[in-house]
């Protein structure tokens, strides 16, 4: 498509041509701003596990599916080693983690669980019952919601490699 070209939608709900700049008619911002909210949550409640979002996210990875590789744990996440890194040495230095190079292949590093970061998952299990609260939604409610945004997630993801 050029750039005189005006995109086509599937939609009869389409927003008229000049309203499609519109910031308020962009999904894009709506996303952005939905999760700046909830990094403003979780910020609060997380303060009392001594972990960031980011962290946490390491966190809920390892307590799900136990030792991992480096390159495992980034693929869960979506993230590359350059930011996985710097987030799994503060989990370290924490005393939550360890790092160890991997027996059978020196190049890639296994990321584990300590006794203290098993231990902080039983702190950590109001950390969703009190997102889910202050969303005023229902599980259900929020179930479907993950599920549409993963749809939309592999759709972007799908748009990307064309």
């Amino acid at each position: 498509m050029t750039a005189t070209q005006t995109p086509t939608t599937t939609s009869a709900q389409a927003p008229p041509d000049g309203d499609f700049l519109r910031l308020d008619n962009q999904i894009c911002f709506s996303l952005n701003a939905a999760s700046r909210a909830f990094g403003g949550v979780y910020r609060v409640l997380l303060k009392d596990l001594g972990l960031t979002y980011p962290q946490y996210l390491v966190m809920l990875v390892l307590w799900e599916q136990g030792e991992l590789p480096v390159k495992k744990v980034g693929e869960h996440l979506r993230l590359d080693s350059g930011t996985l890194s710097p987030l799994l040495k503060r989990l370290e230095v924490a005393g939550l983690v360890r790092r160890e190079r991997s027996a059978l292949d020196e190049r890639s590093v296994q990321v584990q669980l300590t006794e203290e970061g098993v231990a902080l998952r039983e702190r950590a299990l109001l950390v969703p019952r009190r997102i889910a609260a202050a969303t005023g939604a229902s599980f259900e409610e929020i179930r479907e919601l993950r599920e549409r945004l993963d749809r939309l997630t592999a759709a972007l993801d799908e748009a990307a490699l064309d």
